[in-house]
Order: structure tokens, then sequence, then C-alpha cells
């Protein structure tokens, strides 16, 4: 029986609106990894500390807890302050893929992201198991390669550049932020270079994973299409 599910894939791709929307539909957990760097990322520009200092980084995210504090992902504890919308204020947005790239940063959260999907799927959580079983929806960078290498399924979504420009942008006019097309996709490519170029847990798909690509799809559509995938597993 699957329990869990890795869903991978460039930025603005659509793994958090798919992901979330899956979990809610098998009545599961959600967790975005990514929102676990955000926080060390928005912690660090907090208190100084520079997103190209290795050292600097790996200490912070070794002396913190990260931890996510609601069923659908939304918004996570650090250094004892809750934190959600900060997330996404541009200078993380900015700064997070050089954040990201750094070993001891990513060795750390890839522990505790491990340790979290067990608690989820032993219930330790507190959750009660439905009939089919409890599980955990987890979408990053590098689940299906690293963080949960057996997960039941791997999903690696995909979109053309222009449409996932288009979708960041609209993400930012929601929250009121000032933005242009043109200027969104020129930072996602080169988030797209950065992420899969580092020399730690790059940015591919899993060997065994499913490859959706979501451009022309909606959010109803993809995730139809990933249960259907789940059946066959």
């Amino acid at each position: 029986m699957i329990q869990t599910i890795a869903i991978d894939g460039p930025a603005a791709s659509g793994k958090t609106s798919v992901g979330h929307e899956l979990a809610r539909r098998l009545g599961w957990w959600f967790l975005d990894t990514g929102i676990m760097y955000r926080a060390v990322t928005w912690l660090a520009l907090e208190r100084g500390v520079s997103p190209n200092d290795a050292d600097g980084l790996g200490n912070l995210t070794q002396a913190v807890q990260v931890r996510p504090v609601s069923r659908d992902g939304d918004s996570v504890e650090v250094a004892g302050r809750r934190v959600g919308p900060e997330l996404r204020e541009s200078r993380v947005d900015n700064n997070v893929s050089n954040v990201s790239r750094h070993p001891n940063v990513r060795r750390a959260l890839v522990e505790q992201q491990r340790q979290y999907a067990d608690t989820v799927v032993s219930g330790l959580n507190g959750a009660q198991p439905d009939d089919s079983g409890l599980g955990i929806v987890m979408i990053g960078r590098d689940i299906g390669t690293v963080v949960l290498p057996n997960a039941g399924l791997k999903v690696y979504l995909t979109a053309s550049a222009q449409q996932r420009a288009l979708r960041r942008w609209r993400e930012m006019r929601e929250r009121g932020q000032a933005a242009d097309v043109e200027t969104v996709q020129s930072e996602i490519e080169a988030r797209d270079v950065i992420d899969s170029t580092r020399d730690d847990s790059p940015l591919r798909p899993a060997e065994d994973a499913w490859l959706l690509d979501t451009s022309e799809l909606t959010v109803d559509e993809a995730v139809k299409a990933i249960l259907r995938q789940a059946e066959r597993q």
C-alpha cells in the first residue's frame, strides 16, 4: 500500500498546488520541503548571515529545528517563531537557491524531512489512519532522489519556462508584489541553472520517476492523472 508520494520539479511547475490538492483528496499530510529552505533563508537574512556563508548557514541550520505546524504545510516554526507569508517575500525568493545549494544546509534539513515523514506514516503525529492508510505527499527538488528514495510513487512535474513564469507572476500579483513577466522568467531560469548544477542533490528526475508535463494542465487534471498513476502502483 502506498503511503508516500514524492513530487519533484523546477520552480513554478505546479508542485505546491498539485501536491496540496492531492494530499487533501487522499486525506494525507502535506509537506513542501521548499518551505523549510525558505525558513532557513528567512532566518539567515534576519540574523545577517550571508547566503554565501556556507559555514554560517550550516551552523544556523544545525542549531534550529524547522518544524511544520499544520497538516497542510502552509506554515512552519523556526527558532521559536511561526512563519508563513514572510517566506514568500522577494528577498527570500532571490536567495533561497543560494542557501539551499550548500551541502551542510541540505544534509541537516533532509534529516529533518525524513524524520517528519516517518512520524506521519507511523501515526505518531496523533492523526488516525483511515481505511486507505496514513500517508504523506512531500514535494521539493530532491525528494525522489534523496529524501524519500523508497517512496511508493515518484512524480516529476515539468512545464515550459514561459508557463512557469506566468504562474509565478500571477502569484506575486495576488500577494501585491510588483513584477513583470520577463523579469520573473529570467529569475526562474537562473534558479533552474543553480538547482540543476549544484554539487549536492541536483534537481533531476529519479530514475523510476513518472514524468508529467503540466504546461497545459489544470490543477484538477494534474491531480487526477497522478491518482490514476498511483492506482497502477
